[in-house]
C-alpha cells in the first residue's frame, strides 16, 4: 500500500512546471489582448495540472504492467517498484483525466466555445495513448511531438483563445517557446534512460538518434526560445526581451548534458529546464505588457 508521500512522487511534481508555464504565458498573451478573466484562466490551470497529473499516472501505469520500469533510473514509479497495485495507479490516472474532461467540458460549456471540445478530446486521448494501448506512440519516437503540441500549442494558445476568442503572433511565439522548453525537458528525461528503453524494446526518438544526437536537440531545443525572446523584443515587446535572463538558470542543465553525463546524473537538468520554462513563461508574460 503506497504512502500518501508515494503518491505524490508518484505524480511526479518535478512536472509541474510543463503544465503552470503554458497557462502563464498564455495569460500574459490575453493581457496583452486585453482580454484577461481570472476564472477562465484559472480553469485552464486546472484543466492543465489534471492533464499531466493524469498522464504521469498512466505513464507510470502503463510502463509498470510492460515492465519497462523494471530497471529505470530516476522518480518513484509507483507499479514498477511494486508500491502500489495496478489497478490503483489506472484508478488514479483515470481519476485526473475525467477531472481534466470535466473541467474542460466546463470552461467550453461557459465560454460557448464548443470546437474546443474537439481539442480537448485529442489531448485526453494524446494523454493515454502516450504509452497505453497496443502501439503506443511514446514507444515509436513521436513523444516529443506530442508534447510540443500539447503542453506548448496548445496549452498557450488554449489558454489565450478561451479569454480572447483569437490568438496573436505574440501568442504563437510563446507557444512554440514554451513547446521546445517542454520537449526539451522530456528529452532530458529520454536521454536518461536510453539504456534501459534499448533494453525494454522501448524506441523513443533518442534511441533512435542515439546519446550525441539526443544531446544536440536538447541543446538546439533551448536555443529557440531565447532566439524568440529577441524577435519578441526587436518587434515591439522589449521588455519580453528580458527573458533571456532566465538563461542562468540553464547552465548546470547545459554543462550536463553537453559534458555527457548520464543517468541519475542528469535528474537536476529535468529539474533546472522546467524552472528556466516557468521562469521564462513568467518574464515573457510581463514582458508583453509592460
Amino acid at each position: 500500500m503506497a504512502s500518501v508521500s508515494e503518491w505524490i512522487e508518484g505524480a511526479r511534481p518535478r512536472t509541474l512546471p510543463n503544465a503552470v508555464a503554458p497557462v502563464v504565458a498564455g495569460v500574459g498573451a490575453a493581457i496583452a489582448l486585453d482580454a484577461f478573466s481570472w476564472w477562465r484562466s484559472v480553469l485552464a490551470l486546472l484543466v492543465s495540472l489534471s492533464l499531466i497529473v493524469g498522464v504521469n499516472y498512466a505513464n507510470d501505469y502503463s510502463d509498470g504492467i510492460r515492465g519497462t520500469d523494471e530497471h529505470r533510473v530516476g522518480p518513484l514509479r509507483l507499479v514498477g517498484s511494486g508500491v502500489a497495485a495496478p489497478k490503483a495507479v489506472l484508478t488514479a490516472a483515470l481519476i485526473a483525466l475525467g477531472l481534466a474532461g470535466v473541467l474542460g467540458l466546463l470552461l467550453v460549456a461557459l465560454t460557448g466555445y464548443w470546437w474546443l471540445l474537439a481539442m480537448g478530446g485529442v489531448c485526453i486521448l494524446g494523454a493515454w495513448f502516450y504509452t497505453g494501448g497496443k502501439k503506443p506512440y511514446g514507444y515509436y519516437g513521436f513523444g516529443e511531438i506530442a508534447v510540443f503540441v500539447f503542453f506548448g500549442l496548445a496549452g498557450v494558445l488554449g489558454t489565450v483563445y478561451v479569454q480572447a476568442g483569437r490568438v496573436s503572433w505574440a501568442a504563437l511565439a510563446c507557444a512554440v517557446a514554451v513547446g521546445c522548453f517542454s520537449t526539451a525537458v522530456l528529452t532530458a528525461n529520454n536521454l536518461r534512460d536510453i539504456p534501459t528503453d534499448v533494453e525494454s524494446g522501448k524506441r523513443t526518438l533518442a534511441t533512435r538518434l542515439g546519446d550525441r544526437g539526443t544531446r544536440n536537440l536538447y541543446l538546439a531545443l533551448i536555443v529557440v526560445p531565447y532566439v524568440l525572446s529577441v524577435v519578441l523584443a526587436a518587434t515591439g515587446h522589449w521588455p519580453a526581451g528580458l527573458a533571456v535572463l532566465t538563461i542562468g538558470l540553464l547552465l548546470p542543465a547545459i554543462g550536463a548534458v553537453h559534458g555527457g553525463k548520464t543517468g541519475r546524473e542528469l535528474i537536476p537538468a529535468l529539474r533546472d529546464t522546467g524552472l528556466a520554462m516557468l521562469a521564462w513563461a513568467v518574464l515573457a508574460a510581463v514582458g508583453l505588457n509592460l
